[in-house]
């Protein structure tokens, strides 16, 4: 009897982003007729095309940086229904964002979309806890039934003091603790293109539309530039899908469509802390004058946000202001004691929320976070606003707009079913974590590191750390980060220079107190083999990063004291 050793899964197209899987991306784009090209790479864009791909549709994504470089790297890092909107009466968009919410913790992207409790604190005993309990049960309730989360509960002033001493008892009489979830957003939207391309997309970053196609009145493509060459190409393709936020209206006048609204800029501001700034058990919401303040755990630090304030500044690179930083730190210290300081400040980023606007003098703060599909032409859809955490509903509007210039029978959207990857077997593989230790000498904190960030893909890294010891080191005392992670951005992840590496593929451009600026060198010398850098590419990447580095600085005013050493 002859033994047939079967595969379990038939594996047609790989997750990798590598330098070889951009070539055959960029020959594809050349070459291939597409029933959809995406434009943008941020967590819409790649929403669309891993919706697409999994209907069986042929699909390209360009993205004209890097995957997430604009708004979609620079969110609170929350996925969450939104209590403030409730005060908006838009129960529509909180249980949307809420089921999202649950799918992304249960099925979707356990292995990165995490619990995080919240306390909201009361300051007056009666009129607080029976408003905003109320609001906190509407907001358990709208979730539905099948719930990854637990309800909220109620505190006494005692309770507080106890699980966050910093709260300033004189003016907090207990609280209610609620929970949502947080994510890397950066890392997310990256899994989501690695998840599309597993399912067929051809997934190009450093390429940019530069005109439409036409046939008569038709979107037949777009003309495109490879910005690392500088070739320019035609790209064929059914529909033409644009999801590029906030430089949604200056690709709509310079392809000479009339669209069917505007996007407004609101900056939001974040600012990274030491955990030892503040003494608290769980995260800490504040209402404040103009929106919410969050102070959130974000591994052994806290991140503090958001500004919501109009822009009108550049999109390529909005910067964080010294206001911006004092309006945070005045606005958390109003509840806590100690006060922190601006001497405590560790690192900074600023990111745009790209916001559907009808009357152009409304406040930014009062603009809804609904999206608006739009088809102004036959073969290009466009959309816009919406919620980070409602990425996956926006995708399934948007190519469910398309599908019928297709003029054929496209399948529904699959996507609610469909995880990411590495969050299959995840559950696995956090039971497995003493023996995986064990097996690679690795201590079961890093293996959990590895877990939270790749999920099952982990055996990737561990393979990695098997052929080079040496790679399994930090590569910094100040983070968890393995230099295997720093090759591995390169090899899998789309990475194609130093600021992707530090600024999306880790987040050490913010959570390093020199903002990564003495591990530069390298960083560099890890990824310059694999993506064939002579000294001159090597060096212009050093550069490019210094150089980004420096004009954030710049920004801030001298007095918020951060250690630079180049």
């Amino acid at each position: 009897i002859t033994h047939v050793a079967y595969p379990s899964r038939v594996t047609i197209f790989s997750s990798a982003l590598n330098p070889q899987q951009h070539q055959r991306a960029i020959d594809a784009l050349k070459n291939q007729k597409f029933d959809l090209l995406v434009i943008g790479g941020g967590v819409n864009g790649a929403g669309i095309a891993l919706d697409a791909a999994s209907r069986g549709l042929t699909v390209a994504l360009i993205e004209s940086q890097d995957l997430a470089s604009g708004t979609s790297s620079r969110s609170s890092k929350l996925i969450h229904g939104g209590l403030r909107y409730l005060e908006q009466y838009d129960f529509k968009l909180v249980r949307e964002a809420l089921h999202e919410r649950e799918l992304m913790v249960k099925t979707l992207a356990p292995h990165l979309v995490k619990p995080v409790s919240f306390i909201y604190p009361l300051h007056e005993k009666v009129k607080d806890r029976t408003y905003i309990g109320a609001g906190l049960a509407l907001y358990d309730a709208l979730r539905g039934f099948k719930r990854a989360l637990p309800n909220h509960k109620h505190m006494s002033q005692k309770t507080i003091s106890e699980i966050a001493p910093s709260l300033r008892l004189d003016i907090v009489t207990g609280g209610i603790k609620y929970f949502d979830a947080q994510v890397d957003d950066a890392r997310h939207t990256m899994m989501i293109a690695r998840t599309a391309a597993r399912h067929g997309a051809h997934i190009a970053t450093r390429v940019s539309a530069r005109e439409l196609l036409r046939d008569g009145k038709r979107i037949i493509g777009a003309k495109v530039r490879c910005e690392e060459t500088g070739e320019e190409f035609d790209v064929q393709a059914g529909v033409t899908v644009m999801a590029t936020g906030v430089w949604t209206d200056p690709l709509y006048d310079a392809m000479g469509l009339k669209p069917g609204y505007r996007v407004r800029m609101s900056k939001g501001v974040h600012i990274l802390l030491p955990k030892s700034a503040i003494s608290s058990e769980t995260g800490i919401i504040l209402k404040t004058s103009v929106s919410v303040l969050f102070i959130i755990p974000w591994g052994d630090q806290w991140l503090l946000g958001t500004t919501d304030t109009d822009y009108t500044g550049d999109r390529n690179e909005p910067l964080t202001t010294s206001d911006d930083v004092n309006y945070i730190i005045d606005q958390a210290n109003r509840v806590l004691d100690p006060h922190i300081k601006r001497s405590d400040v560790i690192g900074v980023f600023a990111g745009l929320r790209p916001l559907v606007s009808a009357a152009p003098d409304a406040p930014t703060t009062q603009l809804s976070r609904e999206h608006i599909v739009d088809h102004p032409a036959p073969g290009f859809v466009s959309i816009a606003g919406g919620k980070y955490t409602t990425y996956r509903v926006m995708s399934e509007d948007a190519v469910n707009e398309a599908a019928p210039d297709l003029r054929r029978i496209v399948p529904d959207s699959c996507t609610e079913n469909l995880p990411l990857v590495g969050a299959e077997g995840y559950s696995v593989l956090m039971n497995q974590l003493p023996l995986l230790a064990k097996q690679f000498n690795l201590s079961e904190n890093a293996i959990l590191h590895l877990a939270n960030r790749y999920g099952s893909l982990t055996e990737d890294l561990l393979e990695i750390i098997s052929q080079d010891r040496s790679l399994a080191e930090a590569i910094s005392p100040e983070s968890p980060i393995l230099k295997a992670e720093i090759i591995y951005s390169v090899t899998h992840e789309g990475a194609r220079s130093i600021a992707d590496v530090l600024s999306r593929r880790t987040r050490l451009s913010f959570e390093l107190k020199d903002r990564g600026l003495s591990i530069v060198s390298e960083v560099a010398n890890l990824i310059s083999p694999i993506l064939s850098w002579n000294d001159q590419s090597r060096n212009d990447s050093i550069a490019e990063y210094e150089n980004l580095i420096q004009r954030e600085l710049s920004e801030l005013e001298s007095h918020i004291k951060v250690s630079v050493n180049s």
